[in-house]
């Protein structure tokens, strides 16, 4: 009974049901005397074992043992898991404007773009209906595969493509994956610049891109007196009409160089920084320096970066059924790129031909320029932030508005 339970419980000599209760203290002290008083004698007036006591911690065994054999039941069933959604960065494409593309049906259809990067993996379902033609540079694997760390040409392609839960920016695209990237010792994704320069050339004459996504970049060295293969192979692309879009790097801060990676030093090339969901351009992202390495200024829209996308706490596709977050200019490059997929969609007249020459290029980015958001009104270039973020929408109505053939 609640209450008494740290009582002892003492049965009467003439019927045991009958039961006094007493203080624990109490026993062992002057048996004979309490014999005498309560008609025990001459026995001693012995307490009774505690029975229900034990029965109760019996009962509480068996129900244990039970529970743990239905837990084991339904651990192996698969059904003790809970299907907790994953994240999802639904802030970047509200940021970058693509929500307002909701009312129109562009989806990239039509538009070709070629990927450089690890490669690809296709087990997660976010792929399912997803067609990639796939092209080897780092083995001879003739199934796509990625041989990155964290599966990082994966992650950049599910921003593009992915058919559900973080869905991409323009999922009917045609995908070419070039894998030219791998992880080296440091757990870093690296290739030589030759590897590069052939993927590039292989998008532009294999796959005929419209759009190369460069999610990638080496340091400038401005010191060489002749350019790298990557730098040539991109200047070969732009000057046919083909878009280049490329990361402008990520060493800001403090160990910024002052200068965007390779290839996004090609002045027709999109090179894009990486911004926050709070609007600011990310740490790490990379300045960019207005001087040539000839000593030439650089010119309006070339200007680098030109813009800044969202970058940081990038929710897309990994490995299986699993959803990575990333961070970087990488991550920003895709944005732009999916940008410009559905302006090509919408824009057919802008897609490079047989006979372009990089005017059209030079035509999208004053647009480009033009539709960007300042961070700063007075500010028409800033080394950080470019000529601004990254407004997708403004970008399309802008473009819009363009009646100068190129």
């Amino acid at each position: 009974m609640k209450g008494i339970e740290n009582l002892e419980l003492l049965p009467e000599p003439n019927d045991p049901h009958i039961l006094s209760a007493i203080d624990p203290s109490a026993v062992g002290f002057q048996d004979s005397w309490r014999a005498e008083v309560t008609g025990w004698a001459p026995l001693d007036a012995i307490p009774m074992p505690r029975l229900r006591r034990r029965r109760v911690l019996a009962t509480n065994g068996a129900v244990f043992a039970i529970l743990v054999i239905i837990l084991l039941v339904v651990w192996n069933s698969g059904l003790l898991f809970l299907e907790l959604s994953p994240p999802k960065s639904e802030w970047a494409n509200e940021q970058s404007q693509f929500n307002d593309f909701s009312e129109f049906d562009l989806t990239g259809s039509g538009v070709k773009v070629c990927m450089v990067d690890t490669g690809i993996d296709l087990s997660n379902p976010a792929f399912s209906e997803v067609d990639v033609t796939f092209k080897d540079m780092i083995g001879s694997s003739n199934a796509p595969i990625d041989y990155g760390f964290i599966s990082h040409g994966t992650l950049m392609a599910g921003i593009l493509v992915s058919g559900n839960h973080q869905l991409g920016i323009a999922p009917n695209i045609s995908l070419a994956m070039v894998a030219a990237l791998g992880a080296d010792e440091n757990d870093l994704n690296s290739g030589s610049e030759q590897t590069v320069a052939n993927a590039i050339q292989w998008c532009q004459d294999v796959f005929q891109a419209d759009i190369i996504s460069l999610s990638l970049g080496g340091e400038q060295n401005i010191e060489m007196q002749t350019e790298g293969a990557s730098v040539s192979a991109v200047r070969r692309a732009v000057d046919s009409g083909i878009f280049v879009v490329a990361a402008a790097g990520n060493d800001g801060g403090g160990s910024d160089d002052g200068l965007v990676s390779v290839p996004g030093n090609v002045p027709r090339v999109i090179t894009v920084g990486a911004s926050t969901q709070e609007q600011t351009v990310w740490v790490n992202s990379s300045a960019g320096s207005q001087v040539m390495p000839d000593g030439t200024l650089r010119q309006n829209p070339h200007l680098k970066p030109e813009v800044i996308a969202p970058g940081v706490g990038i929710i897309s596709t990994g490995l299986g059924d699993s959803w990575y977050s990333s961070s970087g200019t990488s991550d920003s490059t895709v944005f732009v790129t999916g940008a410009l997929s559905l302006l090509l969609e919408a824009f057919p007249e802008y897609k490079p031909t047989s006979s372009s020459n990089g005017e059209c290029i030079d035509l999208v980015k004053s647009s480009l320029r033009n539709s960007s958001l300042k961070y700063e009104d007075s500010v028409e270039h800033d080394d950080h932030w470019g000529y601004g973020q990254l407004q997708a929408w403004d970008w399309y109505q802008d473009l819009a508005t363009q009646t100068s053939p190129c």
